[in-house]
């Protein structure tokens, strides 16, 4: 009885993923300039990269926080399409020779391996660009002013210094190939990744109109759940092969990063990763069954790590 009714929501969680995915595709296709207007080159990369695949887990985390929380759900899906913009961006840049070099990126060639590295960086510039110009255009969707200023406040924070994510990638760099601290690692993971994720939450929540104290407890649900993606991510460049990652496995260990495995070891990082769950589960008890599909994301998002 307990396997299929786990069988049952995994089927029904993936169907919802998969229609979410659909939904978010189909926006990103409108914001986009067409791969035929010119310079042609540009437009074709953006969107070879935008569409090369991936589960739309931070824009889908936005449209579930959205629903839990009753927002306007054409500017939730227009500010979740902005999202996966800005993460794209950051994985065309993450890719490069001086970053990771990475050649492969969801089974499919990175992007300077296939339009160049000159290229790759200013269609990465032109994703993040181009987010923010969306964004700035949700009055067009009813959204106040106000809020549209508050959101793209939230994201350029998350996207830069000295807590977003360009800044948890220079220590990143900076750490490779050297003794790293316990600060040093959580403001890594914290600033690297779980920001973009924390503020795909809170940013939902700024459209829907929250107050303080919800704004306070989806941040704290979403740093906690940005750390358990990114320990899960360190896991499974350890243990899984390319075939899993879509990309080279192992290249942490060997480029010396500072990664949860390096410094706790994998069983210990796993506990760390539970304790990370258990806290953002804890932060969505006041929505009650409203936040059940926000709770069934944070479950695969953990599992990835098992």
């Amino acid at each position: 009885m307990t396997v299929v009714l786990e069988a049952t929501v995994d089927s029904e969680l993936t169907n919802f993923f998969e229609t979410q995915r659909q939904r978010i595709d189909a926006s990103l296709d409108v914001l986009l300039e067409p791969a035929s207007e010119f310079p042609t080159i540009l437009h074709e990369s953006m969107r070879y990269s935008v569409f090369a695949g991936g589960k739309r887990v931070r824009p889908i985390l936005a449209m579930a926080t959205g629903d839990a929380l009753g927002g306007p759900q054409t500017a939730v899906l227009k500010l979740a399409a902005c999202l996966e913009l800005i993460h794209t961006y950051s994985l065309i840049h993450d890719d490069l020779p001086a970053m990771d070099n990475d050649d492969f990126r969801r089974g499919l060639p990175t992007l300077h391996k296939k339009y160049g590295e000159g290229v790759a960086i200013l269609a990465g510039n032109a994703l993040l660009t181009l987010a923010f110009k969306r964004l700035s255009e949700l009055s067009a969707e009813g959204v106040d002013p106000t809020v549209t200023l508050s959101v793209i406040h939230a994201l350029a924070s998350a996207t830069g210094t000295p807590d977003g994510m360009i800044a948890g990638q220079v220590v990143d760099l900076l750490t490779a190939g050297k003794d790293f601290s316990e600060s040093e690692l959580l403001y890594i993971h914290r600033s690297k990744t779980a920001a973009l994720i924390r503020v795909s939450i809170t940013s939902a929540a700024l459209l829907c109109g929250s107050p303080p104290d919800v704004l306070e407890r989806m941040s704290a649900f979403g740093s906690s759940i940005g750390l358990v993606f990114q320990i899960a991510d360190d896991i499974l460049d350890v243990e899984a092969s390319f075939h899993e990652l879509g990309k080279t496995a192992g290249k942490d260990a060997q480029a010396e990063k500072a990664t949860y495995p390096a410094r706790y070891g994998i069983e210990k990082s796993r506990l760390l990763k539970t304790e990370q769950l258990d806290r953002a589960m804890t932060e969505l008890e006041f929505l009650d069954s409203r936040a059940e599909r926000l709770r069934q994301i944070a479950q695969f998002i953990d599992s990835r790590g098992h």
